[in-house]
Order: structure tokens, then C-alpha cells, then sequence
């Protein structure tokens, strides 16, 4: 049984390894240095909302159809509203952006750089739970649709790399040490593939089709809130909008293009 999960797993644990990246990059570049990443950002975001909408919902709705024939619909607008909501819920109880001052080390009292070390594990915190959902989706999506997944892995990997940026960066310049920065950047990831492990557990335990339907539906309304109140507004705080509007364009594009081709 576990040996058709092994890809999904796979997956998964590498789209939340990305965040040991940003956390290695933060010792590389500068913020304001990373234009490239305002692009990826842009990228990830044109990714996530075209797959969302074209290819997760018709596959929630296909696997919904059968249970709900006449209201498969409503069901899924339901899921997709569930997901926003849910999303919003944990962006309204836990912080997930550190003010710009906190970038800059140079003057800082002991309780400055206290203050700082504080935002840092908060945000690791926030980011961590952000991850855990991001995860659960990853793991079902591509439970049941290989190149599907690949395509949603890949977003949540490109996104998580300014994630561990923004958790290694304040842990770093609060007390200079790389490992530190580099553990909690690396942990905030690991939260995806718990939530891939809890996926495979409720596999198992309720009806396959009619559940991943619905989470798939919440996953479309989680991604597209990702998309728009996180990628979108980091792209343009590493770079501007229009790096953003180029980055979105690409995902779109590049994201189309690789469908047709692995489905022609």
C-alpha cells in the first residue's frame, strides 16, 4: 500500500526542503539584491493560479461528480471557500512578515537584537503552520495526478525559499550563527511532509475520492490566497511590480506549455 506513496512523499519532503535554501541564500545575497527572486516569486504565484483553476478544480469536480451529481458544483465552491477561510484564520493568529527595520543589524541594543531573535522564531512559527496544509495538498494532489503535482510541488518550493530568507535572515543577525539560522529554516519545511504523512493517514481511513475531492476544492482556495496576499506582494517587496507581472506571465506560460506536453 505505502509503496504507491512513495512519489507523493517525495515530493513533498523536497518542496519543504526549499526553505533550507532561502536559509542558505541569506548568507549569499542581500534583500535588496534579489531581483531574480521577485521574478521567481512572480513565477510561483502565475503557477499556483493557473493550475488552480484549470486543472485542481476540474479534477476535484471529477471526483466529486459521483457523490454529489446534482450539487458537485456547490460542493466545491464550498471546499474553495473553506480554504480562504482557513487561510485567512491563520494569517489573523499568527504573524507571517517581519517589519523592514528588522533587516538591518548595524546599532541594535542587546534588546534589539533580542527583539529581533523573537520575530525570527515567530515567523519560523507562522511559517511552519503555513507549511503544514501546503503540504497535506502537495501530498494529495499528486497522489492522484502525477504532473499535476510536480507543477504544484515546484510553486511551493519556488515560494518557500523567501520563506527560510525570512526566518534565517533575523535569526542570523540577532546572533550570528549560521547553524541556528540554517535549523530553523530547515524545521519551518519539514512541516510539509507531516502533513503528507497525515494525508496518507486520512487516505486510509475515510473514502478516498470523495475526501481528496474536497480537500482538493480547500487546496485550490489556500493556493490562490497564497498567491495573492503572500507571492504577489513579496514579489514586488524583493523587486516591483513589474518583475511581479513578468514572473506571473512566465508561470503561466512555461506552466501551460508543460501540460500540453505531458498530457498532449
Amino acid at each position: 500500500m505505502l509503496e504507491s506513496w512513495k512519489i507523493p512523499l517525495i515530493m513533498t519532503v523536497l518542496a519543504g526542503l526549499a526553505t533550507t535554501i532561502g536559509g542558505f541564500i541569506t548568507f549569499l545575497v542581500k534583500k535588496n539584491n534579489l531581483k531574480t527572486l521577485s521574478v521567481g516569486l512572480g513565477f510561483s504565484a502565475g503557477v499556483m493560479i493557473y493550475i488552480s483553476f484549470t486543472e485542481i478544480l476540474t479534477d476535484a469536480k471529477e471526483l466529486l461528480i459521483g457523490y454529489f451529481p446534482n450539487k458537485y458544483n456547490w460542493v466545491v465552491f464550498i471546499g474553495f471557500i473553506i480554504g480562504v477561510a482557513i487561510s485567512k484564520m491563520i494569517d489573523t493568529f499568527l504573524p507571517d512578515h517581519i517589519d523592514d527595520d528588522l533587516f538591518d543589524e548595524s546599532g541594535k541594543t542587546p534588546d534589539e537584537h533580542h527583539h529581533i531573535k523573537r520575530a525570527g522564531i515567530f515567523t519560523a512559527i507562522a511559517i511552519a503552520i503555513h507549511n503544514f496544509p501546503e503540504g497535506l495538498g502537495t501530498f494529495l494532489i499528486t497522489s492522484q495526478n502525477i504532473t499535476l503535482g510536480i507543477s504544484v510541488a515546484l510553486a511551493i518550493a519556488l515560494h518557500n525559499i523567501p520563506e527560510g530568507i525570512a526566518v534565517a535572515l533575523p535569526i542570523y543577525h540577532a546572533t550570528g550563527k549560521k547553524r541556528m539560522a540554517i535549523w530553523y529554516s530547515f524545521w519551518t519545511g519539514m512541516t510539509e511532509p507531516l502533513g503528507a504523512i497525515i494525508g496518507l493517514g486520512l487516505l486510509q481511513l475515510f473514502l478516498p475520492q470523495m475526501f481528496v475531492g474536497i480537500f482538493m476544492a480547500m487546496v485550490v482556495g489556500i493556493m490562490i490566497y497564497i498567491a495573492f496576499d503572500t507571492l504577489l506582494p513579496l514579489s514586488h517587496e524583493y523587486g516591483d511590480w513589474h518583475y511581479a507581472i513578468i514572473g506571473i506571465m512566465y508561470g503561466i506560460i512555461i506552466i501551460w506549455a508543460s501540460l500540453l506536453i505531458l498530457n498532449p
